[in-house]
């Protein structure tokens, strides 16, 4: 059985930081290429960052410098540090994993308000 489970949103304030994790089952994360996805009320959902079993990353153009994502293969978990946060952040994130198919989180709220 896969699973896929994020943790760690919550509610902070603009300029504030948050790090989001995923625990993902062990037979897929040391293969999978794992990903942070969000989705906005009334928006489509968009890739935020993605880091591939050997550790090449890739980051959405709205969240470069300021988000970092990394994995602990010891620990099938992959990270995403959120930074200098923004009101336009706010949206459900949602860990996916990525072998061809994809494994999906149930997500987890990040909310960026004063």
């Amino acid at each position: 059985q896969v699973q896929v489970v994020e943790s760690g949103g919550g509610l902070v304030q603009p300029g504030g930081s948050l790090r989001l994790s995923c625990a993902a089952s062990e037979n897929i994360f040391r293969i999978a290429t794992m990903g942070w996805y969000r989705q906005a009320p009334g928006k489509q959902r968009e890739l935020v960052a993605a880091i591939t079993s050997r550790g090449t990353t890739n980051y959405a153009d709205s969240v470069k410098g300021r988000f970092t994502i990394s994995r602990d293969n010891a620990k099938n978990t992959v990270y995403l540090q959120m930074n200098s946060l923004k009101p336009e952040d706010t949206a459900v994130y949602y860990c996916n994993a990525q072998l061809g198919i994809s494994f999906w989180g149930q997500g987890t709220q990040v909310t960026v308000s004063s």
